[in-house]
């Protein structure tokens, strides 16, 4: 897969599309992507050290405030996928950036690119509140510039 991606160093997680992903038209439905750059995001920031359990502990996390989500090619019972995601923002106060690609295991098409914006809040309130310190120091540091051209 080297060399198909968007961006540099991608944190990658690999999906078989299952029947259960299957939708009426006989192809994997969009909610099953969606699932599966959450659970994406969610290894890639234990990769990084900070778990649920950690959000928990604080009361704080980063919650998407936006995503957007082109879809390019379907894809059907069995495919093999690969999701890549990419921390492209932390702006050190109260917002984050994560970019996803999801490609076909065989063909290395890309399949669909997301985009999230989050912001961080309280989880016992949901108000919107400063990134803590370990989110900016971890997240910060997990960054992949998006080169200009």
């Amino acid at each position: 897969m080297s060399g198909n991606w968007d961006l540099p160093t991608p944190f990658t997680c690999e999906f078989e599309v299952n029947e259960k992903d299957i939708d009426g038209m006989g192809h994997t439905n969009n909610a099953s992507y969606v699932i599966w750059c959450e659970q994406c995001a969610w290894r890639h920031s234990e990769s990084l050290g900070l778990s649920i359990d950690d959000y928990r502990e604080l009361d704080r996390g980063v919650a998407i405030q936006h995503a957007d989500y082109d879809y390019f090619l379907p894809t059907f019972v069995n495919d093999r996928l690969i999701a890549a995601t990419w921390l492209v923002q932390c702006d050190g106060r109260l917002r984050l950036e994560r970019r996803f690609q999801i490609v076909h295991g065989e063909s290395g098409q890309t399949v669909l690119r997301g985009r999230w914006n989050l912001v961080s809040v309280v989880l016992s309130t949901g108000k919107v509140t400063r990134l803590p310190a370990i989110f900016v120091a971890t997240y910060s540091g997990a960054v992949v510039p998006i080169p200009t051209s």
